[in-house]
Parts: structure tokens; sequence; C-alpha cells
């Protein structure tokens, strides 16, 4: 099997973030300059610190009416990630 960046893409966008980091980290390998593999390993290894869904911050947005203090907290937790 032919190990490209379009292949590692195609996991990627297919939500297999694993073999496309493996992909990834062995064109690396090879051809340690290489931008994009670069960029995507950055991208997948952020994304890998989350575990999962912040079930309180979910719950806040999902009960939130749009003028209740709720929305107004959610929006300033979700101002931290910006």
């Amino acid at each position: 099997m032919f190990k490209t960046l379009t292949l590692a893409s195609i996991y990627e966008l297919q939500g297999y973030k694993d073999e496309a980091l493996v992909i990834y980290q062995e064109i690396l390998k090879k051809d340690p300059e290489n931008f994009e593999a670069k960029q995507a390993l950055k991208r997948l290894k952020i994304h890998k610190k989350f575990g999962g869904v912040n079930e309180a911050a979910k719950k806040m947005f999902i009960n939130a009416s749009s003028s209740s203090e709720e929305l107004k907290n959610f929006e300033r937790w979700l101002m931290k990630w910006n």
C-alpha cells in the first residue's frame, strides 16, 4: 500500500485519526521537511489531547435559553477556547 498524504488525509477526514497519524509520521521519516505532514501531525496531536466532549458544557448549551444566564456562561466558556 502506498502511504501518501492523500491517503492520510482521507483517513483523517473519515475519522481514522490514528491511522492518519501513523502515515504522516512515516512520511516525515522519509521527508522530515514535508510541510503538509508536519502541519497534519501538529493538528492530530492537539486533537488527541482532547479525550471527549465536555459533558457539563454540552448540557449547559442544550438546556440554555437564548436569554438565560447559562447561555452567557457558555459563551464565556467558548471565548476561552478562541
